[in-house]
């Protein structure tokens, strides 16, 4: 697989998430980004061992979009203190059910992880392991033909398919989306990590990657 490479370094590497690849090795065996990138850096460096790769942050397998690696521990243990400290940006595009009353909003709620099923749900806050998850949404674009929304989320929280129980709570569903959507059962989930904002871990200077969807499938009203 050909890597789409956003930004390298010696300290760190962005790049796109292709959909539906796993973001790091889990027991299903199936090819990861993780991998992906660490056959890449031995190749162009040629390394002879393992190669050091730090897993940052994670995006949902059928989700694409920009995601980073650390090079080194440093970089590593760096961007991991970002993320705690929310210093460390994701920005999303997706296309969703239905019209919004309001342009702008936010959406918090408290979210449980069922890990027998690995499904989400909202639930009270008083419930054992509920964690809570915040969101905001600006409406970009509405079709009225096809009775879609295109949203930008800027998330506060990472939580287990935040964004997919959290729209498909106030009947927002994100079209494509097999877990939690009503529309696109067969069709790739329409959502896209587009933006990336962080502190560059040794140049202590703010960088933003993007990436965009391309223009095919139900992105095509991105055009429209």
């Amino acid at each position: 697989m050909n890597l789409n490479i956003i930004y390298e370094d010696n300290h760190i590497i962005v790049v796109e998430k292709i959909p539906n690849i796993l973001s790091q090795d889990d027991e299903t065996g199936d090819i990861s980004m993780m991998k992906l990138v660490k056959d890449y850096l031995k190749e162009k460096y040629n390394k002879p061992g393992n190669v050091y790769l730090g897993l940052v942050h994670r995006l949902d397998r059928p989700v694409g979009g920009v995601i980073i690696f650390a090079k080194t521990s440093k970089a590593a243990s760096r961007l991991s203190d970002e993320v705690r400290k929310k210093v460390f940006k994701k920005e999303y595009l997706t296309i969703v059910d239905g019209k919004f009353e309001n342009d702008k909003g936010t959406l918090e709620n408290y979210l449980y992880k069922d890990k027998k099923t690995n499904i989400s749900y909202v639930v009270s806050k008083d419930k054992k392991q509920a964690k809570i998850a915040k969101l905001d949404y600006e409406v970009l674009k509405y079709d009225r033909k096809k009775d879609l929304s295109i949203l930008k989320i800027n998330l506060h929280t990472g939580r287990h398919h935040q964004i997919r129980v959290q729209l498909s709570n106030i009947n927002h569903s994100i079209y494509g989306d097999q877990k939690y959507g009503k529309r696109g059962k067969n069709k790739q989930i329409a959502l896209w990590a587009y933006k990336l904002t962080i502190i560059h871990p040794t140049k202590k200077e703010k960088m933003v990657f993007t990436s965009l969807p391309k223009k095919t499938g139900i992105w095509k009203i991105l055009d429209n």
